[in-house]
């Protein structure tokens, strides 16, 4: 196909999944729950544990308590005793509630990227201002909670996608029917795109990117290419590639 014709096809699907009834129990996402609340700190928890199948991670995100992040750190402990996903421990859960709930007491996550990402223009230095910030409110080690939560990388530009934190970044920042756009003071043209397995896929088929490592290298380079058709906007097209790739059509 030629870009042009990706064009198209790009543009008629991000507009046709721009709609509330896009996400649902029958279609299911990480960003249906985090839309019930319109909370930074849920739903930069929904964003975290966003991996696995989408019905898998919309259950387990049911069955947290959110009101734990007001609680005390005893209660949080104790209430989550029992209560596992995947990698990670009730220890590992606990912990990221207790240094979300820490933030809440001393500043915003917003002002957290927004800092960093003011002072280069480039939101690696927000999410790694944030993934920094994290852990010094609540030093804790395990493997699932690194898994989780990430850790700043030695070297930035060879390094995962780090996709559920770019996928958080995009429902925070941008403003459409699907998104949140609870934060202000950052450009959507500087988004990087959330690159998982199937926006990698579809991205490769539709000649959108070369590199086939799945990292960040790949995840830049799609962007770069999404930006030539809209330079204001490029990751609007996420979840279009998406479910794209989800259903097939591509």
């Amino acid at each position: 196909m030629k870009l042009s014709e990706i064009k198209r096809l790009l543009d008629r699907e991000a507009a046709r999944r721009d709609r509330a009834g896009e996400l649902s129990y029958e279609r299911p996402d990480p960003l249906l729950v985090a839309s019930r609340y319109r909370d930074e700190r849920i739903a930069l928890i929904c964003a975290l544990f966003g991996y696995g199948s989408a019905a898998q991670i919309v259950r387990f995100l049911d069955r947290l308590d959110f009101a734990l992040l007001e609680a005390s750190e005893e209660r949080i402990r104790r209430e989550t005793v029992g209560l596992k996903y995947r990698f990670q421990s009730s220890e590992d859960i606990a912990a990221l509630l207790i240094a979300l709930r820490r933030a809440g007491q001393e500043r915003s996550l917003e002002s957290i990227v927004r800092e960093a990402y003011g002072r280069s223009g480039s939101i690696r230095d927000g999410l790694w201002a944030l993934i920094s910030a994290l852990r010094s409110l609540y030093p804790y080690e395990s493997r699932g909670y690194d898994f989780l939560l990430g850790r700043v990388p030695d070297h930035p530009d060879r390094c995962g996608p780090f996709k559920r934190y770019m996928m958080y970044f995009r429902w925070m920042v941008r403003r459409d029917a699907l998104d949140l756009g609870l934060w202000s003071g950052i450009d959507p043209a500087d988004l990087i795109i959330p690159l998982d397995t199937h926006t990698h896929r579809v991205g490769l088929r539709l000649g959108l990117l070369a590199r086939k490592s799945y990292d960040m290298r790949a995840a830049l380079e799609l962007t770069t290419t999404l930006r030539r058709f809209d330079p204001a906007d490029p990751v609007r097209y996420d979840f279009a590639l998406y479910r794209i790739g989800q259903e097939g059509i591509a």
